[in-house]
């Protein structure tokens, strides 16, 4: 009976690391390629490591580029006033573009929805 709860936790653990891994793999091209914002996959990664692997997640809290913002959002749910404004000018341009390239009014409406959303979200957590 033991035998299948170890199984799953261990599929759960590996499934977590994948995802964390994903995660930082988009934060990190995120950080060279502005239209892909870094912070929320970042946070993700941490997330996802403290489910699976206490090493990466200690890893990630400790590094360089990374570590400030995961500390920083959770001791006080705060967001860098730089990452704020780059997170919103990245969505705004991505919505331009959007109006550029004439997709649907139906697909703008979402985008929109979706892309304002995640804006207030950004711009109502406290600054550093």
């Amino acid at each position: 009976m033991t035998e299948p709860v170890l199984t799953k936790s261990k599929t759960f653990k590996a499934l977590w690391t994948t995802l964390g891994f994903i995660a930082l793999f988009l934060g990190a091209i995120g950080v060279v390629l502005p239209v892909l914002p870094t912070t929320p996959f970042v946070i993700l990664a941490a997330f996802a490591f403290s489910k699976s692997s206490p090493r990466l997640r200690q890893w990630l809290l400790t590094h360089r580029i990374f570590g400030n913002m995961i500390r920083d959002w959770e001791a006080t749910g705060a967001i860098a006033p730089r990452y704020k404004a780059m997170a919103c000018g990245t969505m705004a341009a991505a919505f331009g573009l959007s109006l550029a390239l004439g997709l649907s009014p139906l697909i703008l409406g979402i985008q929109a929805l979706c892309l304002g959303a995640s804006a207030v979200f950004i711009l109502t957590r406290p600054s550093q």
